[in-house]
């Protein structure tokens, strides 16, 4: 595969709705074209310890970033016709649809292509896990920042390019 937009949400608490982060990165004829950080003030706007402990995110630095609805409509045309990879992608999917609801906004269907299932396949149990940094490593990309949303999708986007 070598165009595509890797995606990875962060979430302020338990529920999937919840994306105060996303980080996009383009990669257009196997090269990265584009990367996009946005911070985005969650719904319910409220953060969970466990949460903030991964990312680190409280209701400070979302506080003033702009909703959804209106991050969405700066990404949109930069993903078009684009498959969206994620690792673990049940989970940045189930977040978009989520919030596609909470917004009462019209889902696209989104082709989703997950980097944590082809690890799986490509290196089976030759690694002790499948997990993002596990993987980014086997693959030859030093993550740095795990759970920085733009940190995780450039790895997610190296894993790609190595394996998809």
């Amino acid at each position: 595969m070598q165009s595509f937009a890797a995606i990875d949400f962060e979430t302020a608490n338990y529920c999937p709705s919840s994306v105060c982060s996303v980080g996009i990165v383009i990669v257009r004829n196997g090269g990265i074209t584009e990367k996009l950080y946005r911070l985005i003030r969650p719904e319910p706007e409220w953060y969970s310890y466990w949460n903030t402990k991964i990312h680190g995110l409280t209701i400070e630095d979302t506080k003033d970033a702009l909703i959804f609805p209106a991050v969405w409509a700066e990404i949109v045309p930069k993903i078009e016709n684009l498959p969206l990879i994620a690792h673990n992608s049940p989970f940045d999917s189930s977040c978009l649809k989520a919030v596609f609801r909470v917004y009462q906004m019209d889902y696209p269907d989104y082709q989703f292509f997950c980097t944590c299932r082809a690890s799986r396949k490509v290196f089976a149990k030759s690694l002790p896990n499948h997990q993002l940094h596990t993987v980014a490593a086997a693959c030859g990309y030093d993550l740095q920042n795990h759970h920085h949303a733009l940190a995780d999708a450039e790895a997610c986007a190296a894993i790609a390019l190595k394996i998809l």
